[in-house]
Order: structure tokens, then sequence, then C-alpha cells
């Protein structure tokens, strides 16, 4: 049985994007009644991959950028992430969109 989770506010304004993917999915194991170590593998990323680069912006100053990749789950094999380009990009928002593309492409 799925408990009533509440979404929590991540660092940017709205809700946790990755905890909202992950209580679609609780509910969606529930209704499919998947077995609970399958959910326990499903319900989480696989890898992260964070990346810290530098940029010589056009004053000539140099300005150190963030990314991320993150894998959902690689069962099926290949996978296929989320892909944002924004300055303000979090690493939640790319886990969720991970998972998202996961349950889109199965």
């Amino acid at each position: 049985m799925v408990e009533a989770t509440r979404v929590s506010k991540g660092a940017e304004t709205g809700p946790d994007p990755f905890a909202t993917a992950q209580l679609q999915f609780d509910k969606a194991a529930e209704y499919l009644n998947i077995d609970p170590s399958i959910r326990a593998i499903l319900r989480d990323v696989q890898r992260v991959l964070t990346v810290n680069f530098p940029v010589h912006m056009d004053d000539g100053s140099i300005k150190l950028f963030t990314g991320y990749r993150v894998q959902h789950n690689l069962h099926r094999g290949p996978t296929k992430g989320g892909i944002r380009y924004h300055p303000a990009v979090t690493l939640t928002e790319v886990k969720a969109l991970a998972m998202w593309m996961t349950w889109k492409c199965a």
C-alpha cells in the first residue's frame, strides 16, 4: 500500500520533480501489484554523473558550469535520460526526466 507522500520543495520554486516522479511510480506500482523488491530497484536512479566545466566568456572571464547526466535504469539496454539546458537546472529535475523517459520509452 502506498502511504500518502507530501512532495517536498527543492531549491527551485515549486515541487521537487523527482519526488513527484517517485510518487507517480508508487501509485502505478501499487495498481499493477509490482513485487516490492522490483519496486525498490525501479524507484531510484542507477547512475548520476556530475561534471563541472569552465567556459571562457566573451568578456574574457571564466565561468564554471555544472552539468548532470542521469541514467535511471539499464535493464532494458541503453538509457535515454532527460536533457535540460538552463543555468538553474537541478539534479532532482534531471533525475525526474530520466525516470520519466524510462517509462515513456519502455
